[in-house]
């Protein structure tokens, strides 16, 4: 009587079953469908193209200078939000992840008002040092820093949370200095989750679409990301931008089969 009471009950409810396979459905099958549309006969000739490479160039190099403006940035911020106790955390903290929910329109427009040439940093920055971020490559990197930092300081903060904090406390009774204790002892104990930040960090910021073209323009050699060439390909050469988005396609996959046992799957 109990094998077959256990066995019954350990049967998932179709209640519950149906609507799963529908969401996985509705998840799968739009990349399925970009998979049986792909051009792959001539997938290596419209990889080859100048315009791909020089999109797929761009994309790459401020992407992964983004990722190190981050972590320059990033980890000291989620140390200060993980080992610092002052007034207003929670609001420091609820500012820093606002981009993870803001429009990324709304967070090029936001850096048009404070970077731009008028804006209340950039005319200043214009006026002393001759300096202008809207519509150059500088830009494409100041937006995608700006839309991916929130995935570095969640992922090292709550690395910094999880570790044991006697190791740095005996690192500190033996005369050890903050610094030396933050790079010696707390930087090898966190370095799994800086590495996994740092990951997501550089694939959001290599898909980044809309504070790019808001803050940063769409212009060729400069400006014109993967994303953004999608986006135009997609009006005049379908094809192209079918090629543009499996690469992308193809780096994501990769991403999340990289951080498998770190966000994919449950602890």
């Amino acid at each position: 009587m109990r094998g077959p009471a256990r066995q019954r009950s350990g049967q998932p409810p179709w209640v519950l079953v149906l609507p799963a396979l529908l969401g996985l459905a509705f998840l799968v099958l739009p990349l399925a469908g970009l998979l049986v549309r792909a051009p792959w006969t001539t997938l290596p000739q419209r990889l080859a193209e100048p315009h791909v490479l020089e999109a797929l160039r761009l994309s790459l190099v401020c992407a992964s200078v983004a990722t190190v403006v981050c972590l320059l940035l990033g980890v000291p911020l989620a140390w200060l939000l993980a080992r610092v106790d002052f007034p207003g955390r929670r609001v420091v903290r609820a500012l820093v992840t606002v981009p993870l929910v803001l429009p990324p329109v709304v967070g090029g427009v936001a850096l048009l008002l404070v970077l731009g040439r008028r804006g209340l940093v950039g005319q200043w920055l214009a006026d002393t040092f001759g300096v202008t971020l809207p519509f150059t490559t500088a830009g494409v990197i100041v937006a995608e820093a700006f839309v991916a930092m929130p995935f570095l300081v969640i992922s090292v903060e709550g690395a910094l949370r999880g570790a044991d904090q006697r190791f740095e406390e005996a690192a500190a009774t033996l005369g050890a200095s903050r610094w030396t204790v933050f790079h010696r002892v707390t930087l090898p104990l966190i370095m799994p989750g800086v590495v996994a930040g740092a990951v997501l960090c550089w694939a959001r910021a290599l898909g980044e679409f809309g504070a790019t073209i808001t803050f940063a323009g769409n212009f060729p050699g400069t400006t014109r990301t993967m994303p953004l060439a999608v986006y135009l390909a997609l009006e005049t050469e379908p094809e192209a931008a079918i090629v543009l988005s499996l690469v992308l396609l193809a780096v994501s996959v990769v991403i999340l089969a990289s951080l498998r046992d770190r966000w994919v799957t449950s602890p």
